[in-house]
């Protein structure tokens, strides 16, 4: 080892700038390279600055160790944080021999995973270039595993999860950074608003009782439900005013009650009582449909178009009346203002709103009763992908190519958060229940949860190797589903961070999850024109584990061919499929009595395939 390194520094000329410069240029050409490429090649830059810092502080340089360190720490403080404030503390040589991770990282070769394509173009760029010594790094410090086509295997035929950084060490990191305190309960309610809820709830009974409505056996009280619930979100839940709401009215106490009532009329969703799915088709769309979304009560949808315009339709038929214009009630209305692409939509908890998002780098906020835009939000500074409504309809978050997720309130144009972090694009965002976290998707193949108060980041899930094109997170709020090009679904603990399983099943990208009202169900869609049926309380790994270990005969384990595989990572969680006629799914939603309502564009054939 120390031959080579005195073989490169004789090659740099002994000079340590050569160190800054060569990293310096190495970030900047990763920066610069395709989007595609780059979430591989940026794994390459931890390993490179940690044996960079240490040759410089084994050369006795600790001036230039120190300046390189303060200059390029920020690359990595959000996943390797304990990482770097240990080796700030390695400062001599003598520190690199007693410190047992500065000990760990030159005693150990640091596993990475790339593509031939990346692998390929890096190496060229070291040659080219003549950066000797990061070809000494990456040769003596570097274990790049490259990808042909499929991941690779283990011997057992399972996928290698676990080969990024030293083994063990780089899932410690992100399990001391998961540990966080997050509040997942869902938030309290005011103790007036629950007063007056009681109240009208009481009174509703009482004229129901005189009537002999209440008469049938299974009844189910509402004041019984509204306890009940209440006791389920006192549990680890945010204190009423943590998040800051308008003064609630008369119209929200008649939304509780009626959700009361869709919660009494729910059906529970299990292996043997299936979710009845209602899917809507778009037709002659001619691939300008870019996003569907549907109200929570199943009576308006709404497409996002490449003209830059938005349709909505009713769902029950009937023709649409805008409260300025009652003569002439359209079948559909158009919503005109954007001047780029419309990529997302969401509506408002009651309805009353729609928020979209576009190519032309703004959001809007439009109205379902006059059928107008009522503001235009400007802050990105790159086209917005996604945008998703607050569960009280006050918030919504917007995701963007300009990497920043960004929370933003009815009532003002500005943003009030603006979350960082991510290193490519955000492609999705959706809120977490109680309304104090989002989660987000991005194209660096990483979901996080952050703090809506704080703007940090409180949680890393990491494992998909493909861009993250859907996230959600269940209505009990304990649990967080992300999918995308990979074509697999992630299950994830939020509590611990950790993932909980893989579902494997869809050939195509995959579009759209959504969690059953009860938090029993995931239902997923995408680019193969399916509906998958998952049970999300199944434990996959005791099933692989067991079928494993009904033969001990380790060639013969190995031999566990494709088809098997496949059975056994889907049978057990994927309850049902339903094959559409050549329809991509753009859009699921589970409305409160779990009637699952899902919607895309028929694509003739040649369009679907990947």
């Amino acid at each position: 080892m120390e031959d080579a390194q005195a073989q490169s520094d004789q090659a740099s000329g002994g000079d340590p700038d050569v160190y800054d410069i060569s990293y310096k240029s190495l970030r900047e050409w990763i920066e610069n390279s395709l989007d595609w490429y780059k979430p591989e090649l940026r794994s390459v830059l931890f390993p490179i600055f940690v044996h960079s810092y240490l040759d410089l502080v084994s050369k006795n340089i600790p001036e230039k160790a120190k300046e390189f360190m303060d200059t390029y720490r920020r690359d990595h403080v959000e996943l390797h944080t304990p990482d770097l404030n240990t080796l700030e503390t390695v400062t001599e040589v003598q520190h690199i021999h007693e410190n047992e991770l500065a000990q760990m990282y030159r005693s150990n070769k640091y596993n990475l995973r790339m593509s031939g394509v990346p692998f390929e173009l890096f190496l060229n760029y070291l040659q080219d270039n003549k950066f000797m010594l990061l070809l000494r790094i990456v040769n003596q410090y570097l274990n790049i595993q490259v990808v042909h086509g499929k991941l690779l295997k283990s011997a057992g035929g399972l996928e290698m999860d676990d080969v990024i950084g030293i083994t063990g060490h780089q899932t410690q990191q992100i399990e001391e950074f998961n540990k966080q305190h997050v509040q997942l309960g869902l938030s309290q309610l005011d103790q007036s608003f629950k007063d007056e809820v009681e109240q009208a709830i009481k009174e509703q009974e009482g004229s129901r009782n005189e009537e002999g409505e209440n008469a049938t056996n299974d009844y189910i009280p509402l004041l019984d439900t509204f306890k009940k619930t209440i006791q389920e979100t006192t549990a680890d839940g945010p204190n009423f005013g943590d998040i800051p709401l308008p003064p609630y009215r008369g119209t929200d106490i008649i939304a509780e009650i009626e959700s009361l009532k869709n919660l009494n009329h729910r059906i529970p969703l299990n292996e043997s009582s299936l979710p009845s799915i209602c899917c809507y088709t778009f037709h002659n769309t001619h691939d300008s449909l870019n996003c569907v979304t549907t109200t929570q009560d199943a009576t308006l949808i709404a497409g996002g178009f490449s003209e830059s315009f938005i349709k909505i339709w009713s769902l029950k038929g009937e023709k649409l009346k805008s409260l300025r214009n009652t003569i002439n009630p359209a079948h559909y209305k158009k919503l005109v203002g954007h001047s780029g692409p419309v990529y997302g939509l969401s509506f408002s908890r009651d309805n009353k709103y729609l928020v979209s998002c576009s190519g032309d780098k703004t959001a809007r906020l439009w109205s379902t009763q006059t059928f107008s835009n009522l503001v235009v939000y400007k802050g990105h500074n790159s086209p917005v992908w996604d945008v998703d409504f607050g569960p009280y309809g006050f918030y919504f978050a917007t995701a963007s190519h300009d990497r920043t997720a960004r929370i933003w309130s009815c009532d003002h144009i500005n943003p009030l958060r603006i979350f960082t972090g991510h290193l490519s694009d955000v492609d999705t965002v959706k809120f977490h229940p109680n309304s104090k976290y989002i989660v987000t998707g991005s194209s660096d193949r990483t979901s996080r949860l952050w703090d809506v108060q704080t703007g940090s980041c409180v949680r890393v899930f990491t494992g998909h190797t493909g861009s993250i094109k859907t996230v959600a997170v269940s209505p009990n709020g304990r649990l967080m589903a992300s999918a995308g090009e990979d074509k697999s679904i992630m299950l994830w603990d939020i509590a611990s961070g950790k993932r909980i399983k893989k579902l494997t099943g869809h050939t195509g990208f995959i579009y759209s999850l959504s969690f059953s009202a009860d938090s029993g169900v995931l239902v997923s869609g995408g680019a193969d024109s399916t509906v998958c049926v998952w049970d999300v309380n199944t434990d996959s790994t005791s099933a692989m584990a067991s079928y494993m270990d009904t033969d001990t005969n380790d060639a013969k384990r190995a031999r566990l061919d494709e088809d098997k595989k496949l059975i056994l990572s889907t049978s057990r969680e994927r309850l049902a499929v339903f094959p559409t006629k050549q329809t991509p799914i753009y859009d699921i939603q589970f409305t409160d009595r779990n009637l699952c309502l899902v919607a895309g564009a028929f694509t003739p054939q040649k369009a679907t395939e990947h």
